[in-house]
């Protein structure tokens, strides 16, 4: 008996008035590319506007998609590219019609954002009490208009479930990768990463993006000593073992390290250990107790916890999800 084609998860792309154009066509490059292991496409992407009609971009060209906002109706996903300019980002309002239709669709599709997409879903009331991100240039804005929004603008994206929102445009791709690790599994985003010559994953937050002053000319940095540390990441390496690596007083290096990275060395490192301990899970059959020892945990328990911190599951949990049958989420 022939075997029956996947059902491919339907994603609708709408294309608002000043929308980045580059960012419309993400969705397409990386949704649309992935493919499971007979090469049948994964995902269905096609891109609206609210009438049908021509939507001008931020880029100061035109639009023209093939469908009209009744394709939302449908999907099961829904991405929201980012935009420049208009009432959302100006008063945080939207027009009561894509307000209405947002909140219609939100009950059956999972909702998606780009960079300032997300004022969009905070205009229409879809992130009130959630966590959220956007662009760190406009976040000072966002808290603004939207203070009962819980915005983390030193993330690169954030899921909570069936909503999600990212930062700039490149945390965009971040993000539709990590739906496609979501749905399908780190081998099949993986793929679709090096398609597009792009990272699969990449650690820390956009705070490491975020415009500061250029340390002194001469100044050693700590590039190699995370180099150095990557190496030995099942050792208990301690701040004072970083700074001696590094030739600083530990006061000197912690300035440095958060001036190169965005965030504190204790951090980067637990960062780094759940990231190795990921791979291994999805990627081995090594058990959970040498796992955590290999990630430099230690115990399951402290794998769990910082795991569980991290990414909202337990270990066992995270290697049936990422290593069992892939199924399309509703």
């Amino acid at each position: 008996m022939a075997s029956t084609a996947p059902t491919r998860h339907e994603v609708a792309v709408l294309a608002l008035p000043r929308t980045m154009a580059y960012e419309v066509g993400l969705p397409h490059q990386f949704l649309g590319s992935a493919r499971d292991s007979d090469g049948r496409p994964l995902y269905r992407v096609r891109v609206a506007s609210l009438d049908g009609g021509p939507v001008r971009t931020s880029a100061g060209y035109s639009l023209l998609p093939e469908h009209d906002a009744a394709i939302l109706e449908t999907a099961q996903t829904v991405v929201l590219p980012g935009i420049y300019g208009t009432s959302a980002m100006t008063d945080g309002t939207v027009p009561d019609e894509l307000a209405d239709l947002l909140r219609r669709v939100s009950a059956t599709a999972r909702l998606v954002s780009i960079c300032t997409g997300a004022f969009v879903l905070a205009a229409a009331g879809l992130l009130d009490g959630r966590p959220a991100t956007t662009h760190w240039v406009h976040s000072g804005a966002f808290a603004r208009l939207f203070p009962q929004v819980r915005l983390d603008a030193d993330v690169l994206f954030v899921d909570d479930g069936d909503v999600l929102t990212s930062a700039g445009n490149a945390a965009g791709i971040d993000l539709l990768l990590h739906l496609i690790r979501r749905d399908h599994g780190a081998e099949v985003a993986s793929r679709v990463a090096r398609r597009s010559v792009v990272a699969p994953w990449r650690d820390g937050g956009q705070s490491q993006f975020i415009e500061r002053p250029v340390p002194e000319p001469g100044d050693t940095g700590t590039a190699a000593t995370r180099a150095w540390a990557l190496e030995r990441l099942e050792s208990p390496l301690t701040l004072a073992d970083l700074a001696a690596h590094a030739r600083m007083s530990v006061r000197t290096f912690t300035r440095r390290f958060r001036e190169e990275t965005g965030t504190s060395a204790a951090s980067w490192l637990v960062q780094q250990r759940v990231s190795l301990a990921r791979h291994l899970l999805e990627t081995t059959d090594t058990p959970v107790e040498r796992v955590a020892s290999d990630a430099g945990f230690g115990t399951p328990a402290s794998l769990r916890q910082h795991l569980h911190a991290a990414i909202g599951v337990a270990p066992l949990t995270y290697r049936r999800t990422y290593r069992g049958s892939a199924v399309h989420p509703m």
